[in-house]
C-alpha cells in the first residue's frame, strides 16, 4: 500500500484534533456523556446480535439522530471549543486590557472591599465580546477606571451592587451586568462565585469576586476558580492571564 505524504499530513491532522478534543472533554462533564454514549453503543450491538428486538429498535432510532444528539448534548462544550481555537496564538489579535495605573486601581479596590467586607465582581473582557451581556441585561457607564468608582458601584446601598462590573478596552464598559450561573454541585459557592465560573466557561473572561461573607478574593478563569488570594497572588495571575 502505498504511503504518501498526504496520507501522513491527514493521519497527523486527525491526531492533533482528536488530542485537542481529549483535552477539552478531560476536564469536563463531557467526557461522563461521552462515556455514556459508548455504552448505549455497545447495548446497541449486544442487543442485535442477541435478538433483543425492542432494544435494538429502541437504540437504533437513537443512533439514526445521533449527530443531532451530539450537537444538543455537546452545544456549551463544543461552543467553548471553538472559542479556544479563535483563541489560539496564530489567531491572537488586540485585545484591550486593564493595565498599568488602571490595574492598581482594581487591585486597590478589591483589597479594600474586601476589607471592609463589600461584595463585588469584576468581569475583566478579553477577546470574546461580552457585548450581548452588557446590552441586555447592564447599566451602560463607560468611565475611567477609578477605585472610588468601583466601590461606589458595589456599596451596598448601590442599586447596582448586586450585578456584575464589565471593564472593556480599559475602561468599565457596564455595571449591574447578570452573569450565567454555574453550576457547581458539593461546592460551598455563592451566587457570585457561580457567576463567576459561568462567564468563564462561556468566554475567555477573567473575572474577579470579593466575598462580603469571608472577607476574601478569587480569581475565575476558564471554568476554575483560585480562592484565598492576597494582592501579590492576585496581581501576578492577572498578569499573566491579561
Amino acid at each position: 500500500m502505498k504511503f504518501d505524504s498526504v496520507d501522513f499530513f491527514d493521519i497527523l491532522l486527525v491526531s492533533v484534533l482528536f488530542y485537542f478534543l481529549m483535552q477539552r472533554l478531560r476536564t469536563s462533564r463531557a467526557l461522563a456523556i461521552l462515556v455514556g454514549l459508548v455504552v448505549f453503543r455497545i447495548l446497541y450491538y449486544i442487543s442485535g446480535y442477541y435478538g433483543l428486538y425492542t432494544l435494538y429498535w429502541l437504540l437504533s432510532h437513537v443512533f439514526d439522530s445521533l449527530f443531532i444528539l451530539i450537537v444538543v448534548i455537546f452545544q456549551p462544550d463544543i461552543r467553548k471549543a471553538l472559542v479556544d481555537i479563535g483563541n489560539m496564538a496564530f489567531f491572537k489579535g488586540h485585545s484591550g486590557n486593564v493595565q498599568g495605573e488602571a490595574s492598581r486601581e482594581v487591585l486597590d479596590a478589591c483589597i479594600e472591599m474586601a476589607r471592609r467586607r463589600q461584595g463585588a465582581l469584576i468581569v475583566f473582557e478579553r477577546r470574546v465580546s461580552l457585548n450581548d451581556i452588557i446590552d441586555q441585561e447592564g447599566q451602560k457607564i463607560d468611565a475611567q477606571i477609578s477605585r472610588r468608582l468601583l466601590m461606589n458601584i458595589f456599596y451596598v446601598g448601590s442599586p447596582l451592587h448586586d450585578g456584575a462590573v464589565i471593564i472593556s478596552h480599559g475602561r468599565i464598559a457596564a455595571a449591574g451586568c447578570i452573569l450565567p450561573l454555574a453550576v457547581a454541585k458539593d461546592q460551598n459557592f455563592g451566587t457570585r462565585h457561580r457567576a463567576a465560573l459561568g462567564i468563564t466557561l462561556d468566554s475567555d473572561a477573567a473575572v474577579i469576586v470579593v466575598s462580603e461573607e469571608r472577607g476574601e478574593i478569587s480569581l475565575a478563569h476558564k471554568g476554575v476558580l483560585s480562592r484565598k488570594l492576597e494582592r501579590s497572588a492576585l496581581e501576578k495571575i492577572l498578569h499573566e492571564i491579561l
